[in-house]
């Protein structure tokens, strides 16, 4: 995939600009096998479909894909949103609903209406780098959840980078304990409608509708590129969030609007859906099998869903030593400090994707990892001796 940069490190990155121009400098690399970032496939992308509403929008002559919008964005997609969530168990109005530059912004909009400077966030223990670079540049400190918090953030559905979900117990807990303490809890579902074996899970939405703040997107099940996100908020949110969102950019893209708009009206989204919940499902178990035949030492769990699988070393040390060596192998990966709030954490780890690489690829990728790892660890056993 040369030349395409990850999402992990194009939300800016500020904590580790090394890794930045790591990764970048190996995207520029002919031949590099990119087991990294968070990018979907490009063969799923509907082409055909997108060109023919492109076509439909952009001649309306009423125009409205090229003139201004409301604030809170187009309602036909915003009553979409409730349907959707609708069939995970929460009723919720479109009035609630905003529409966002994808989900970054609806993360930056809670986070801004919500959490004040020093603000203490409850995460896990890895999890999505660009919510940790945005608290970081809000001023807010994330912390583990079973600490004294001020908020949480979470990915209950499907989690950014392990792919797995979280229990229902965990759930309850954590309800429990927002609706004891106030604190309110940030919801991200950007993957969780991409899941292998099962529909996704009830939204933390169904069950408070007072303490949670739900994003989502049609990034990783349509495209990326046209930025469509959305934030429900608690409904005496409302009117602060909007005006947020009217400060921050006045509006969401118009033309992404009405062009998803008409996509859906002429195409069956839950199709789609399960045809990339399936896509992925069979590119990680290829994976998971490729990392137990050649690299067994590694610790992992199988996702249940989205583009990536987490994966412990038994290596101590710098992983960004370890991206540079599997570079010169031909070969990314995500380095684990990337999504560790803890960069001291130890051992190393890898976030590894299967989404953007064919089965051949990602087979002769694991092969390239195999052996970095192999050539980190000599090095590093000769360091110590």
């Amino acid at each position: 995939m040369h030349g395409a940069l990850s999402p992990t490190f194009a939300t800016g990155h500020g904590v580790d600009g090394r890794i930045d121009q790591l990764v970048r400098k190996g995207a520029a690399v002919d031949g590099m096998i990119t087991l990294g970032g968070g990018l979907p496939a490009g063969e799923l992308f509907p082409r055909r479909a997108l060109s023919s509403s492109f076509l439909r929008v952009i001649s309306d002559p009423r125009a409205d894909a090229l003139q201004y919008g409301w604030a809170e964005g187009r309602e036909g997609l915003r009553t979409w949103v409730t349907e959707r969530l609708r069939k995970r168990g929460a009723e919720v109005n479109a009035e609630d609903v905003l529409i966002t530059s994808g989900a970054q912004q609806a993360l930056a909009l809670a986070a801004q209406v919500l959490f004040k400077r020093g603000a203490r966030i409850g995460c896990d223990a890895e999890t999505y780098p660009g919510a940790l670079d945005l608290f970081e540049a809000r001023g807010l400190t994330p912390v583990a959840a079973e600490k004294d918090v001020d908020g949480f953030y979470v990915m209950p559905a499907v989690s950014n980078p392990h792919g797995g979900s979280m229990s229902e117990e965990a759930r309850g807990k954590l309800l429990a304990r927002a609706r004891a303490t106030g604190a309110a809890i940030v919801e991200d579902d950007a993957y969780a409608e991409i899941r292998f074996h099962s529909a996704p899970p009830r939204s933390l939405l169904a069950d408070d509708r007072e303490h949670v703040f739900h994003v989502g997107t049609i990034s990783k099940t349509l495209c990326p590129g046209m930025r469509v996100g959305w934030l429900v908020v608690p409904p005496r949110y409302r009117q602060q969030v909007l005006d947020a969102k009217q400060t921050e950019d006045l509006q969401s893209n118009s033309l992404a609007q009405v062009l998803l708009e008409d996509f859906l009206a002429h195409n069956d989204y839950g199709v789609l859906v399960e045809r990339a919940s399936r896509f992925y499902g069979r590119r990680a178990r290829h994976l998971a099998r490729a990392l137990k035949r050649r690299m067994p030492e590694l610790r992992f769990v199988m996702p249940e869903g989205g583009f990536t699988l987490w994966a412990e070393t038994d290596l101590a040390g710098d992983d960004r030593e370890l991206l540079e060596t599997a570079h010169a192998h031909g070969v990314c990966f995500d380095p684990g400090r990337s999504f560790r709030f803890d960069k001291q954490a130890a051992p190393i780890a890898m976030r590894i994707s299967f989404a953007t690489e064919p089965a051949t690829k990602i087979t002769e990728g694991v092969e390239r990892l195999a052996r970095a790892v192999a050539a980190y660890r000599k090095r590093a056993g000769a360091g110590a001796a």
